[in-house]
């Protein structure tokens, strides 16, 4: 079976980087999207998803105008919910809870948070229906994350061992799956910081 080529671009930078921003609706700098523009402008991409929150959204709207693809926009690529801490910076989340999270995100869920394999579930649900398309996903770094999970079987400790900064873009060639019950299959390609 043929493979194609799958792009995640992490949104650019948010006003208040730096914080626990999952479901909170941050908005990005002009500097970030122009950043993911540059990044996405030579892909030759043919499809192109981006999160619903307005920090991938925008970026999507952006990339959409300079390349003439059409956006699609799939709530399924929105980053880990973090619940109460959302929106908090690190260092004002209790040092031992946010450890525990660290080490095991999905028995040590953020509180009134989403647990790491509901973020993977998500997602593999989004990565199984993939056209065989060069296809660009403007998205979130634990988004980005889960979909090593998913395509590369990387367990947690090794997502979290990948770099992924604002506007850092995933390049992937991934397999479709063959049948029934299998799951698509990749092999990273690039990391563009």
């Amino acid at each position: 079976m043929s493979s194609f080529a799958l792009y995640l671009l992490r949104h650019g930078e948010p006003e208040g980087a730096g914080r626990l921003i999952g479901r909170t609706d941050a908005m990005p700098t002009a500097t970030g999207i122009a950043a993911c523009v540059d990044q996405a402008r030579d892909l030759a991409a043919e499809v192109l998803i981006a999160s619903d929150l307005s920090r991938a959204r925008l970026a999507g709207e952006a990339i959409d105008l300079a390349t003439g693809v059409s956006l699609s926009i799939d709530p399924r690529w929105r980053e880990l919910d973090f619940g109460a801490w959302d929106g908090l910076a690190p260092k004002d989340v209790e040092g031992a809870a946010l450890a525990r999270f660290w080490d095991d995100p999905d028995g040590h869920a953020p509180p009134g948070g989403e647990c790491w394999s509901a973020l993977v579930c998500r997602v593999s649900a989004a990565v199984s229906e993939l056209v065989a398309r060069p296809t660009l996903i403007v998205t979130h770094g634990g988004a980005m994350r889960a979909a090593l999970a998913v395509l590369c079987g990387f367990d947690v400790r090794q997502t979290w061992a990948v770099d992924l900064p604002y506007s850092g873009l995933l390049s992937l060639r991934v397999w479709p799956a063959e049948g029934s019950g299998q799951r698509p299959t990749a092999q990273i390609a690039g990391l563009y910081p």
